[in-house]
């Protein structure tokens, strides 16, 4: 690296940066620390279902559910962004037409929201004990 006055300073901003987050170079130097692994669907669910209220089970219940069984002993953060379209469509081509049907929007909303509620929690709510 050129010791140049824009390097030394940017130098000098990241020994900054590390010093008030408490991390020495040192730490930088020993690598990176493995993150726990994530539960699975089968594990998971429960846990967010369990949390829900009653007019949220009641929405969200028959997608989480399904998730279950497509993915159930798969960990949730192993599932792709094409896998979660494709099971929209799979759940899609698996409602029950009635008359006055959308072709599929709620439910696909419905589903998209079940997940992102899922997900959520996962990212935001504390670890439960039986959690890594």
């Amino acid at each position: 690296m050129p010791d140049s006055a824009a390097g030394q300073a940017d130098l000098d901003a990241a020994r900054l940066l590390l010093e008030r987050m408490g991390i020495s170079p040192a730490d930088l130097l020993m690598g990176a620390t493995t993150r726990p692994a994530a539960p699975s669907f089968e594990a998971y669910v429960p846990v967010v279902v369990g949390s829900l209220t009653a007019g949220t089970k009641k929405a969200y219940g028959t997608y989480l559910n399904r998730a279950v069984e497509r993915w159930g002993p798969r960990p949730i953060d192993q599932v792709s962004p094409s896998e979660i379209r494709q099971f929209i469509v799979d759940l899609k081509a698996d409602r029950v037409l009635r008359r006055n049907a959308r072709g599929g929007r709620s439910m696909e909303e419905n589903a998209i929201s079940a997940l992102r509620c899922l997900y959520r929690r996962a990212c935001t709510a504390p670890k439960p004990r039986w959690w890594p």
